[in-house]
C-alpha cells in the first residue's frame, strides 16, 4: 500500500504544478482569467507618393514606428508593386527599404503595422541626443540666448527650463517675432535648450483616432539624465494622450528618397477591438521568434478543427469532478458511474429542455421493450444488440417526428450516446427486476439530477474560457479528485440516519446538548479521575441491579 504521506505529497505536487502552469500564462503571455475580454489594436497604414526622376534609379527610406512604453508591434507589412522591399537598420532607427529602376509615372508605395496598446510595454528607443552648439548668425544667435537667460532665472529643473522657453515663446513680442520666422516653434524650444546645456530633441506623434491623410505632429523630448518628459510646444503640457504613438524619436527625417520629387507621407489609422487570446498568442510568436520567450502552452495554436475537439474533451473533467462530489460527499446514487457526465456532454450539444424530454423518452420506451424482451429468454450479447437497435431506431423516430412538424431542435437528439443509453435501459430493467420501480426511480432521477449539474458547470463560458486556455486546471481538477477519493467518511445523505439517535439523547438529557455534558463529563474525570470512575462503576453496578430487579417483578407479575 503506498503510505499516506507518498499520497499527499504527489497530491501536493499536482496541485501545486497546475497553479504555477496557470500563473505562468497568465503572468508571461497575460492570457485573461474571464472570457470576451478585448485589446485595443490600432492598424496604422503610411501612404507615400512621389514623382520619380526619369532615368534614374529609385531608393525610398521610409522611418518606422519607435519603440515605446505603451505599445507592443505586432505585425508590419508593405504593398509596393514591382519594388524590392528590405528592413534596415540605419543610426539606431529602423526603416523599410524600396528600390526600383527607372519607375514610370506617380509612384504610390504602402506600409502598415498593427500597434497593440500594451500596458506592460516598457522598452523606448528614445536615446539621449548630444548638445548642438549654436552657430545662428546675429541677431538671431542674441534673440536665443536672451529667451534663454530669462527661462533659466525662473526655473529650477531642465523641465521647469523647458516650460518657461515654451511661455517666453508664446509672448507676443519683437523677438519671438523675429526667431518664429526663421524658425519651426519646436525646433526653436531645442535650439533655446541647448543654449541652456538641456538636452532636447523634436519627435513626430502620430495621434490615433481614425481619421485619414494626417500628418505628423511635432512635440519636443526633454531629457533630465537618463529620463525624459514629452511637452507641446503650443501649450507646454507634458506628457502623450492615450492614442498618441511616437512614430520618430531621434533625428533623422521620416522619409529619404533618391531618384524622386514632390515626395509626401500621409498616415491613415483604424481602430479594431481583438481578442485578448488573440493578442497574446501573437504577441508569442513575436517573441520566440525572436528567442525571447518559450512556448505558449496554449491550444489556440492547433488548427481549428482540433480545437473545437479539445474544447468539448478538456470539459470531461469538470464533469467527472462534479459526479465525484455528488457520489462520494453527497451520496446520490446514479444507474452507472460516468453515464450522467456523457449524458451532460449530450445536453451541450441539444440543450437541457430537449436534452431531458430526449432522454427520459428514449429510456421509457427502451424499458417497455426491454421488458417484452425478457420474456423471450434471449442470451444476453443478443438482448444488448435489439436493444441497441431499438434505441436507434427510437432516436430516428424522434428526429423524423420532430423535423416533420417543425421543431428542429429534436433533430440534435442524434448526439445521445446511444451503446450508453442501451446500457442504461438493461442495468434499469434487472435492477426493475432485483429491488422494484422505486430504486429505478432514485437512481434514474439520481442520474438525471447529476447530468444536469453537469451540464450547467459544462455549459458556463467561464469553465469553458479557463479549461480551454489554462491546460494546468487539469492538474488542479485531478488533485481534488485524488483528494476526495481518499474520503472514507459519512455521506450527507446518509446522516438522516442518526436523526433518531439525536432526538433520544435530547431527551434523555432534558434539552442539554450531548456536546455540553460530554465536555462536562471530561472536565469531571479530568480533576478526580479516581473518584469519578469510582462513581462510574457504583452506577454502572446500581443500574445493572434495577435492571435485574424490574425483570424479576415482571416474571413474578406474569400468570402461570
Amino acid at each position: 500500500m503506498v503510505s499516506r504521506g507518498l499520497f499527499y505529497f504527489v497530491t501536493a505536487a499536482l496541485f501545486l504544478a497546475g497553479i504555477l502552469l496557470v500563473a505562468y500564462q497568465k503572468i508571461t503571455f497575460d492570457v485573461p482569467f474571464t472570457p470576451n475580454v478585448k485589446n485595443h489594436v490600432w492598424t496604422v497604414e503610411a501612404r507615400v507618393e512621389f514623382e520619380p526622376v526619369i532615368g534614374q534609379t529609385t531608393e525610398v527610406l521610409l522611418s518606422l514606428p519607435a519603440i515605446q512604453p505603451g505599445f507592443t508591434q505586432l505585425e508590419q507589412i508593405t504593398a509596393s508593386l514591382g519594388y524590392g522591399v528590405s528592413y534596415v537598420s540605419r543610426d539606431g532607427s529602423n526603416y523599410v527599404y524600396w528600390t526600383k529602376r527607372n519607375p514610370h509615372g506617380l509612384q504610390t508605395l504602402y506600409y502598415k503595422a498593427d500597434m497593440l496598446r500594451d500596458n506592460e510595454a516598457i522598452a523606448s528607443s528614445m536615446t539621449v541626443p548630444p548638445l548642438s552648439e549654436n552657430v545662428e548668425p546675429e541677431p538671431y544667435a542674441t534673440a536665443l540666448r536672451e529667451i534663454a537667460t530669462i527661462a533659466m532665472e525662473h526655473s529650477a529643473d531642465p523641465y521647469s527650463f523647458a516650460t518657461q522657453v515654451i511661455n517666453e515663446i508664446s509672448e507676443k513680442n519683437e523677438t519671438t517675432a523675429l526667431l518664429l520666422s526663421k524658425y519651426k516653434k519646436s525646433e526653436l524650444i531645442v535650439t533655446i535648450l541647448n543654449l541652456g546645456s538641456v538636452h532636447a530633441r523634436t519627435i513626430g506623434v502620430l495621434n490615433l483616432n481614425e481619421r485619414r491623410n494626417q500628418k505628423l505632429t511635432s512635440k519636443v523630448a526633454v531629457f533630465k539624465n537618463n529620463e525624459y518628459k514629452i511637452f507641446d510646444p503650443d501649450d507646454g503640457h507634458t506628457g502623450l494622450k492615450k492614442n498618441q504613438l511616437i512614430w520618430i524619436d531621434n533625428d533623422n527625417a521620416l522619409l529619404d528618397i533618391k531618384g524622386g520629387t514632390n515626395a509626401q507621407v500621409s498616415f491613415t489609422t483604424l481602430h479594431q477591438s481583438v481578442s485578448a487570446i488573440s493578442t497574446g498568442i501573437r504577441k508569442a510568436k513575436l517573441n520566440m521568434a525572436s528567442g525571447s520567450e518559450m512556448p505558449t502552452f496554449s491550444l489556440s495554436a492547433l488548427p481549428v478543427e482540433e480545437q473545437n475537439l479539445f474544447q468539448n474533451v478538456l470539459l470531461l473533467p469538470i464533469g467527472v469532478l462534479i459526479v465525484v462530489f455528488l457520489r462520494i460527499i453527497i451520496g446520490i446514487k446514479t444507474s452507472g458511474t460516468f453515464m450522467p457526465v456523457l449524458i451532460a456532454m449530450s445536453f451541450l450539444q441539444t440543450s437541457l429542455i430537449v436534452g431531458l424530454i430526449g432522454f427520459i423518452s428514449i429510456v421509457g420506451v427502451g424499458l417497455i421493450v426491454r421488458s417484452w424482451l425478457s420474456h423471450l429468454n434471449l442470451l444476453l450479447v443478443a438482448r444488448i444488440s435489439a436493444v441497441i437497435i431499438t434505441v436507434i431506431a427510437i432516436i430516428g423516430f424522434i428526429s423524423f417526428f420532430t423535423y416533420k412538424i417543425g421543431l428542429t431542435e429534436g433533430v440534435k437528439v442524434t448526439f445521445f450516446p446511444m451503446i450508453i443509453l442501451s446500457w442504461t435501459i438493461e442495468r434499469m430493467s434487472i435492477l426493475w427486476e432485483e429491488e422494484g420501480y422505486k430504486e429505478v426511480l432514485k437512481q434514474g432521477g439520481g442520474s438525471l439530477f447529476v447530468a444536469v449539474c453537469a451540464y450547467l458547470s459544462m455549459s458556463s463560458i467561464y469553465i469553458q474560457h479557463l479549461t480551454f486556455n489554462f491546460l494546468g486546471l487539469q492538474l488542479i481538477l485531478l488533485s481534488l479528485v485524488l483528494l476526495m477519493g481518499n474520503y472514507t467518511g459519512f455521506r450527507l445523505s446518509e446522516l438522516k440516519r442518526f436523526r433518531p439517535l439525536c432526538i433520544q439523547i435530547n431527551e434523555e438529557n432534558q434539552g442539554e446538548k450531548e456536546a455540553d455534558r460530554l465536555k462536562n463529563e471530561l472536565k469531571e474525570l479530568k480533576s478526580d479521575p479516581h473518584n469519578v470512575y469510582r462513581k462510574w462503576k457504583q452506577d454502572a453496578h446500581k443500574d445493572i441491579l434495577d435492571h435485574l430487579e424490574n425483570s424479576e417483578d415482571k416474571s413474578k407479575e406474569q400468570p402461570k
